[in-house]
């Protein structure tokens, strides 16, 4: 199974100046675990999760005043559609994260996360086991 199959097409962008409770209301309401962030006169594209906002606010800073580019990672690691789950899964686990930006002829075209992993394979998974042999 591929990337293309297991990735979200959702893909949220939002700018660096959103602040985080910006990115957190548009991430919640788009019910995604990341942002894409597009900063065209900056770095580039980056990442902002879920993990991200609650760090944040866990040290107490305001997520009214907080913007996304003092806790986007811009040093991203990305996903080609065409790379095996077992390529992204590989690439989370030696990174230490759960989402990955898949570029497609050098744009975000989805982005896949351990959960959408494990729900393809879980079915395949039960599928193999149920197989005589």
């Amino acid at each position: 199974m591929l990337v293309r199959d297991a990735m979200s097409t959702v893909v949220l962008t939002i700018g660096p100046a959103h602040t985080l409770r910006q990115a957190a209301a548009l991430m919640s309401a788009h019910r995604v675990g990341a942002a894409v962030v597009l900063d065209p006169d900056g770095t580039g594209i980056g990442i902002l999760t879920e993990r991200d906002v609650l760090n944040s606010v866990g040290l107490g800073q305001d997520p009214d005043t907080e913007h996304a580019h003092a806790h986007t990672t811009t040093d991203v690691v990305f996903a080609a559609p065409s790379w095996a789950l077992e390529e992204a899964a590989v690439a989370m686990a030696h990174g230490g994260f759960r989402h990955l930006i898949v570029l497609d002829r050098g744009e975000p075209a989805g982005v896949v996360s351990v959960r959408d992993i494990i729900r393809c394979w879980a079915p395949e998974r039960r599928r193999a086991q149920q197989v005589p042999a």
